[in-house]
């Protein structure tokens, strides 16, 4: 039985907490499909494709990991891709609230579909991606807390993309 699971963010952009989370997941699974959301509401630094590309680079030593972009229902992502559960990262406490509400609301779409949690490594629980884009943006150095892919695309003063 191939056990397959889906990590979904923005990954704007992907950090070594991420890669981390999906390392730790495959001891778990034996596929992570990172699904990489197209959500540009949310008025992201990176395109989809930017960040689709930062995501592949990371895990390009990985035969197990896929990414994928993906737009609309999680529970969708997982039919199409095979999985049978969810990935999640959880870097305090305050994060269980509200990805105890998601597992919850796809658990409600489909039954069938589980959700993992994996607490993040120590040395990455206070990273985020929005501190990255933050940092970076004020020319700060954060090469020790992203892939190396992620260096060449983050600019010192790139600002998030203006919400359309």
């Amino acid at each position: 039985m191939n056990r397959t699971a889906i990590y979904p963010g923005t990954f704007d952009p992907v950090t070594l907490g991420h890669v981390d989370v999906v390392r730790r997941g495959l001891k778990l699974f034996d596929r992570v499909v990172v699904g990489v959301a197209d959500n540009p509401g949310k008025g992201p630094m990176f395109d989809v494709e930017e960040r689709l590309e930062m995501v592949k680079e990371a895990f390009s030593d990985a035969d197990n990991v896929k990414a994928v972009r993906f737009s609309g229902l999680l529970v969708d992502l997982a039919h199409q891709q095979g999985a049978h559960a969810i990935l999640r990262g959880l870097r305090a406490a305050s994060d269980f609230e509200y990805e105890f509400q998601m597992a919850t609301m796809n658990r409600r779409l489909d039954e069938r579909i589980e959700t993992a949690f994996v607490m993040a490594r120590e040395d990455y629980t206070f990273v985020s991606s929005r501190f990255i884009r933050e940092i970076s943006s004020m020319g700060g150095d954060v090469s020790e807390l992203v892939p190396a892919v992620v260096l060449r695309f983050l600019k010192p003063g790139k600002q998030p993309k203006p919400i359309a």
